[in-house]
């Protein structure tokens, strides 16, 4: 009868730096990475900024940090130009600082 051991059988063939080679590269695999924007997406996210602060509209904040994209919702309450960024409020009136260059997209918020 033949016993598998699974990868105990051959874990101990593999060398330390192996094991932790594979381990990087399989983290290196699971990794986003952020979307180059290009002008046009610019410009458009910053005419529904504009827009949404005229008519004091929800929206739809999609940043990238921390090697993942995070949704964020609420209200552009400054636009602070020398720190490059933006300070938000939500419905429950806490504030949030988002940096410009995290910034991936913009939408309106439209509830449900």
């Amino acid at each position: 009868m033949i016993r598998d051991r699974g990868n105990i059988e051959w874990t101990a063939m593999m060398l330390p730096e192996h094991v932790k080679a594979l381990r990087e590269f399989d983290c290196d695999q699971t990794k986003k990475k952020k979307p180059e924007l290009d002008e046009q997406h610019l410009s458009l996210m910053e005419e529904t900024i504009s827009e949404a602060m005229a008519e004091n509209l929800e929206l739809c904040f999609t940043y990238f940090q921390k090697d993942d994209f995070h949704l964020y919702i609420g209200n552009v309450h400054f636009i602070d130009t020398y720190r490059k960024e933006l300070r938000l409020v939500n419905f429950h009136e806490e504030t949030f600082i988002l940096k410009l260059e995290n910034l991936v997209d913009v939408r309106i918020h439209y509830p449900l």
